[in-house]
């Protein structure tokens, strides 16, 4: 797949993949568009009629951009399952005229691979030269990846070039908070991995089978406990295994039953297990609530970092 750089102007991509999405938000101006003489589907229109807003749109941010004067960049690495390849989001943060927090995606961008830190900086670098803000860089965030070093140091010699750098550009790398509590999670679910495997089991034992579905929810309705669909987890995302521990957790006592009547599940975890998941669960809620506040994009998280903190620390060292 050749590499392509797709800019938007708004928080999400529109492709030609969703095409009553994209006519249903088209704004005034596609309806001048002429149609192209010769063809009978719409989708060859909708892909001319989606370039030429985007377009429009992109001149509109470029002008709005002119006028700001300072960008803070995030970036964040997207996988896609089948076929794997990597994509890179660039999101530029401002305070507008009115004090209000803006955010835009300013490039997506396909990374080939191997993924190292020069395509990574250069790849970011000519985003902000395309939006015309390589001279107004704040901040850049970025996770924990050990490749990172190599994309602010090149960013920071970069961008540092235009004079423009607050403190020298001591302030330009910021750690990705988030990403730093997820390290700090995943390290200790490692000492509950194989029950967290057990109750992944368990999980899919249940839904794949509308049959095995229908006996667990009997179960459940005979202990008079509310039904509802058990979570699955994404393993790379510490969030969904806690939505996924929480869940199964409601139905401890659902599971062993369901196992006396189905003979062919074999992954129950046992009443100790669940002791030591309700223990973890007590933790990662604060993780979970902590995470959730600081990660907020409709409104500042700078005042909210320090005392969510002081909240793990206080807790990692109970």
């Amino acid at each position: 797949m050749e590499s392509s750089s797709i800019p938007s102007t708004s928080d999400s991509v529109v492709g030609a993949t969703v095409p009553r999405i994209g006519m249903s938000i088209s704004p005034p101006e596609v309806s001048s568009i002429p149609r192209v003489s010769g063809t009978d589907s719409s989708t060859p229109v909708l892909i001319d009629s989606l370039v030429f807003v985007y377009e429009i749109e992109k001149k509109k941010l470029k002008n709005l951009l002119r006028h700001v004067q300072k960008v803070s960049l995030t970036t964040n690495i997207w996988k896609s399952k089948n076929p794997k390849i990597e994509y890179m989001v660039v999101t530029g943060h401002w305070i507008d005229g009115n004090w209000k927090l803006q955010k835009k995606v300013l490039n997506f961008v396909h990374i080939r691979p191997p993924r190292r830190g020069v395509e990574i900086s250069n790849a970011v670098f000519k985003c902000a030269k395309e939006w015309g803000i390589e001279g107004k860089i704040h901040t850049i965030s970025v996770d924990n990846a050990s490749n990172n070093d190599v994309v602010v140091r090149l960013l920071k010699y970069d961008f540092g070039r235009y004079k423009k750098l607050l403190g020298g550009g001591k302030l330009f790398h910021v750690r990705c908070c988030a990403h730093v509590l997820n390290l700090m999670v995943q390290d200790g679910l490692k000492k509950i991995a194989d029950i967290c495997e057990n109750i992944r089991d368990s999980v899919d034992f249940v839904n794949k089978s509308d049959g095995r579905a229908l006996l667990f929810a009997e179960i459940a309705q005979h202990l008079h406990i509310p039904r509802k669909k058990l979570l699955h987890d994404c393993r790379t995302r510490w969030n969904s295994t806690y939505e996924m521990l929480s869940c199964a957790i409601k139905y401890k006592e659902v599971f062993p039953r369901f196992q006396v009547r189905e003979p062919l599940y074999e992954s129950c975890p046992s009443s100790e297990d669940w002791e030591k998941v309700e223990k973890v669960c007590t933790i990662l809620e604060k993780f979970y609530t902590t995470t959730h506040i600081i990660s907020g994009s409709e409104y500042s998280t700078s005042n909210l970092f320090f005392p969510e903190i002081l909240k793990v620390k206080k807790l990692s060292d109970a």
